[in-house]
């Protein structure tokens, strides 16, 4: 439309007529004449009207979104934490659960062998002495340790200790090579000693060339003289190869030892010695072997089958 006088003069009338019509409604209230117009208007605009907000509410959330993010993102932020602390607490119960498991199979050792222990845990590992297996325990002469004394844990021998400071003490491993013991067999008492080989199982020298042994024989400490280093009775490993006997002095065996030498947290160190030899008692109960299924087979004769007598006849 162009702006012309007659424009202008149509436009100020129907701002009048607006005018009107407003003040009539107002007045009239809920009998106003111009509530059925009202209502027909929005019967046309009102599915138009929705339309609309349906698709102006997401950015309405996602305003609403943004002005809350500051308190959002706090709460996630405490969440979160609440999180990590439950994780880190979990993963405590965990290790203490382990520990105590190691700690009831090591006094279990100490009282089925009669050993006065002192507990200690591994806090290092490596060769701070010149050895190549060696850990270090926060126990030491303040703790009433001394060298030469021998160290255990829940499944048997783990090493001696070699040198000891005021508060820690440093432990040579069974598996080391610089590392002897005397050992004797399970029932048949056969003699030998056994040297570390590292990551290898151990090495056992039986002073008896002819000895029967067998893999799944048993060896425990022999013992030494006045029980320094080694204690007699504790669990040393399983024989899992002999070598052949070749008619020398000495027979070969090699020996799966016990204790995990990677895996070492809780340890004891026999402070107080056996009255008494405990020789195998310290063992762990043999294994139960696994019964084999025999299958027998009856054959029960059909009823057609021909006796001997009508077999004769066919023949």
């Amino acid at each position: 439309m162009r702006d012309t006088r007659e424009s202008r003069l149509l436009l100020v009338l129907l701002i009048a007529v607006a005018f009107a019509l407003i003040t009539v409604d107002i007045r009239g209230g809920e009998d106003s004449p111009v509530d059925g117009a009202r209502q027909g208007a929005a019967t046309v605009f009102g599915p138009i009207e929705n339309g609309v907000s349906a698709a102006v509410d997401p950015v309405g959330n996602a305003v609403s979104a943004v002005r809350d993010s500051g308190e959002r993102y706090d709460r996630l932020a405490e969440l979160t934490k609440e999180n990590a602390a439950l994780k880190a607490r979990l993963g405590s119960d965990d290790r203490n659960s382990s520990r105590l498991k190691q700690l009831d199979k090591m006094l279990k050792i100490a009282g089925e062998g009669q050993y006065g222990i002192k507990g200690a845990e591994v806090i290092a590992i490596g060769a701070a002495q010149g050895f190549s297996w060696t850990i270090t325990i926060d126990v030491g002469v303040n703790d009433g340790i001394r060298r030469d004394m021998t160290v255990l844990n829940g499944d048997g021998l783990v090493g001696r200790v070699t040198t000891v400071g005021p508060n820690t003490a440093t432990v040579l491993l069974a598996n080391d090579p610089d590392f002897t013991v005397g050992t004797r067999m399970e029932s048949t008492d056969e003699l030998g000693f056994a040297s570390g080989q590292g990551d290898r199982p151990l090495r056992v020298e039986l002073l008896n060339g002819k000895a029967e042994i067998k893999k799944g024989d048993r060896l425990v400490t022999f013992g030494s003289q006045a029980d320094r280093p080694f204690v007699p009775g504790v669990p040393v490993g399983v024989v899992s190869r002999v070598d052949p006997s070749g008619g020398d002095l000495t027979r070969t065996v090699y020996v799966t030892p016990y204790v995990s030498f990677t895996k070492l947290d809780i340890v004891g160190v026999v402070v107080q010695t056996p009255k008494k030899d405990p020789r195998d008692t310290v063992l762990p109960a043999k294994p139960k072997p696994t019964p084999t299924p025999t299958v027998t087979v009856t054959v029960t004769p059909s009823a057609n089958a021909p006796v001997a007598g009508e077999i004769q006849q066919q023949q």
